[in-house]
């Protein structure tokens, strides 16, 4: 396959279970290499590049916003959102700053009230609210709406395209739901290995 995302562009990719949606992501995480060909975020090549150098491309060029949103329920959503940063060795004060200034930005209580409390849409938006932690080139979602109920669903679509057309970041969503890929710039099929562009908007 081939595909080119521009900065500030979204890529909705559908397609049935088992066609190969999360193995794209994972390649595209440099969590699986492929057999052949190449991937380039952010002018890097991240399939020339060995663990520990790809661990941290992946960390400074990529967001990522699960189904779930792979939070810690016992942590604040500001220590939740704080953590790409803390694990890559930054500021804790600046850290703690950019967290409550996103979270406050995308409509989320930073208070110290645990995540785990949080309504499904707001710790989905946290969940976007980390993955723009590091300002990052690329941005990919998987099922980012899947577990949302219909008004939180829209919310959480919309926040996802907007960040990324605002802040410049390639975003790919991987997703089940015909009215989240529709939003996107660019719609694909993902069938037996083979992506096939179904329309634009």
């Amino acid at each position: 396959m081939d595909l080119t995302i521009e900065p500030g562009e979204s890529v909705a990719v559908t397609g049935p279970s088992g066609s190969g949606k999360s193995t794209l992501l994972m390649c595209l995480l440099g969590l699986v290499r492929p057999h052949s060909g190449t991937i380039v975020a952010g002018g890097q090549e991240l399939t020339a590049l060995r663990s520990a150098r790809l661990a941290q491309a992946r960390r400074r060029t990529m967001g990522m916003v699960f189904q779930f949103g792979e939070l810690l329920p016992e942590l604040s959503p500001v220590e939740n959102v704080a953590l790409p940063v803390l694990l890559d060795g930054g500021s804790h004060r600046d850290a703690y700053r950019r967290a409550a200034e996103l979270l406050n930005e995308l409509g989320v209580p930073s208070s110290s009230t645990a995540t785990g409390q949080l309504s499904g849409g707001e710790r989905q938006r946290t969940a976007v609210a980390r993955a723009l932690m590091t300002d990052p080139q690329v941005l990919l979602a998987d099922e980012p709406t899947g577990a949302l109920d219909p008004e939180a669903k829209d919310a959480v679509a919309e926040l996802l395209y907007a960040s990324a057309r605002e802040r410049g970041c390639a975003l790919l969503v991987v997703t089940h739901d015909p009215a989240v890929a529709e939003r996107a710039d660019r719609r694909h099929e993902l069938r037996a290995g083979l992506l096939a562009e179904m329309g634009t908007r």
